[in-house]
């Protein structure tokens, strides 16, 4: 059983940055595809990035292509998701997954979530 935790959402204005990070316990974390999530009010779980689990692919959503970057430290089990030029729109609760040798954008695909960090981006 894979646990993750999410650390590093807060208040940022528009077009500050932020550092998400999602540190993973019990299990073998080179194993598993992550992924980052998000929910805003009202709206559907829409998906943000993921990289497999060897860290030799990663896919962003258009939404953030070139302003957010996933990255991974096998050695410390935690991923992470470098937000820049962060905009209103990005508000919305952040949430880390896992699922175990699967490349795949879909949030019904990841079997393991974390409880979720709120980024808030004011104008």
């Amino acid at each position: 059983q894979v646990q993750l935790v999410e650390s590093g959402g807060g208040l940022v204005q528009a077009g500050g940055s932020l550092r998400l990070s999602c540190a993973a316990s019990g299990g073998t974390f080179t194993a598993y595809t992550m992924g980052w999530f998000r929910q805003a009010p009202g709206k559907e779980r829409e998906f943000v990035a993921a990289m497999n689990w060897n860290g030799g692919g990663t896919y962003s959503a258009d939404s953030v292509k070139g302003r957010f970057t996933i990255s991974r430290d096998n050695a410390k089990n935690t991923a992470y998701l470098q937000m820049n030029t962060l905009k209103p729109e990005d508000t919305a609760v952040y949430y880390c997954a896992a699922v175990k040798y699967r490349w795949t954008t879909s949030h019904n695909d990841y079997n393991y979530w974390g409880q979720g960090t709120q980024v808030t981006v004011s104008s």
